[in-house]
């Protein structure tokens, strides 16, 4: 697969992302998912396919300069991939498909199906006092 399918997001991913009427804050942890889920189809080569092995990740990240020269910080950046593929894991099993065949799409999908539930519930909930 092109690097440019595999790459960082790009114009039309962070204008999708930006279109939503998601708060600030969560349109936030939309484009870290979203950076995430680019990243690791970036470390794999591929939209299709098993999750990158952390040894992967690590290599990826070693042959990074921004990242090789600084380990602390790419020790906390894999950190936070993880964190993150295991949420994205959470989405792609309730899609029924492989993490790595996420797009922007689905993550777009799902954050506004969640803000629509804790709508739902605090429309619910009985007035305070």
């Amino acid at each position: 697969m092109a690097e440019a399918e595999t790459g960082p997001l790009d114009a039309s991913d962070l204008a999708a992302l930006e279109a939503t009427l998601l708060p600030s804050l969560e349109r936030h942890h939309l484009r870290l998912l979203a950076h995430c889920l680019r990243t690791l189809q970036q470390v794999a080569g591929s939209r299709t396919g098993p999750l990158p092995s952390s040894s992967a990740l690590a290599a990826w990240s070693a042959r990074h300069s921004s990242l090789a020269h600084d380990p602390e910080f790419q020790q906390v950046f894999l950190t936070q991939l993880e964190r993150g593929a295991g949420q994205l894991q959470e989405l792609a099993a309730q899609r029924g498909c492989e993490l790595l065949a996420l797009e922007i799409h689905d993550l777009i999908a799902w954050a506004e199906a969640e803000a629509r539930a804790r709508l739902s519930l605090s429309s619910q909930a009985p007035p305070p006092g």
